[in-house]
């Protein structure tokens, strides 16, 4: 990041959203926080225009609603005055593999928030980073997109899904000097993964925002958060399918 432009946080109230908010916060770039509760949003932002004497603002914004997407993202250009810096993606749902194997409507809503609305909001920050050659994508991906283990393989499928796409913009917005950063933590102690069994080396939201915001400043193509992360990824990528059938994982 070379500027302390304006930066949009979808899913702000969300653990690591919150997190990601306030370091930018500390950063010093003026923020524009996007999620359902507008409420939360609201509070949020208060509280970072007290702590670091940064501009922030809301506005409302629904995953599902494909249609209104377009408007919704104008509207933020609009509100930077036309220099939208950068945006980062931190909406998902995460419901247990059990119940999405049966229940095929909670999976295609998973996939639809964690994937599609992912991909209508990247198309459109792609074109306007893209028309102004700067600027900087980032989006929560997750470790479990990068082998399919019979614990959540559904949840992992919609992060691979939407990886895929970060690699392909990459490339795409190279020669535009864009930076597109895809983050993949590994288990971090928010909502969405509290209780949950099989959590082992948990990080804090905090961590994983500084790991995200310095990944950001060095064009990082993909940020494992935190970084012991990269090497236990490694090392299941590398299991034979025939011993990776045998284990819990």
């Amino acid at each position: 990041m070379t500027s302390l432009g304006g930066v949009l946080v979808v899913g702000a109230t969300s653990g690591m959203g919150r997190a990601i908010a306030r370091q930018l916060a500390k950063e010093g770039h003026p923020l524009l926080l996007a999620g359902r509760d507008t409420q939360a949003l609201d509070e949020l932002a208060t509280d970072i225009q007290i702590r670091s004497n940064t501009k922030a603002d809301c506005k409302a914004f629904e995953a599902l609603d494909f249609d209104s997407h377009t408007e919704f993202f104008d509207a933020c250009v609009e509100y930077f005055g036309g220099s939208l810096h950068g945006v980062v993606l931190c909406h998902g749902q995460m419901p247990e593999q059990d119940v999405s194997e049966t229940d095929f409507a909670l999976a295609r809503r998973m996939i639809e928030v964690n994937y599609l609305s992912g991909v209508s909001l990247l198309n459109l920050a792609a074109h306007h980073f893209e028309s102004r050659k700067s600027g900087f994508i980032a989006a929560i991906t997750s470790v479990a997109g990068d082998r399919g283990r019979q614990s959540n393989y559904l949840y992992g499928s919609s992060k691979s899904a939407l990886s895929t796409v970060l690699a392909g913009l990459r490339v795409r917005l190279a020669k535009s000097q864009v930076t597109v950063v895809d983050v993949r933590p590994g288990f971090v102690d928010t909502q969405l993964t509290w209780g949950r069994p099989g959590m082992f080396l948990v990080a804090s939201p905090e961590t994983v925002a500084e790991d995200i915001v310095r990944g950001i400043a060095k064009n990082r193509a993909v940020v494992y958060t935190p970084f012991f992360w990269r090497w236990i990824m490694l090392v299941i990528r590398m299991v034979p399918d025939v011993v990776f059938r045998r284990l819990s994982l």
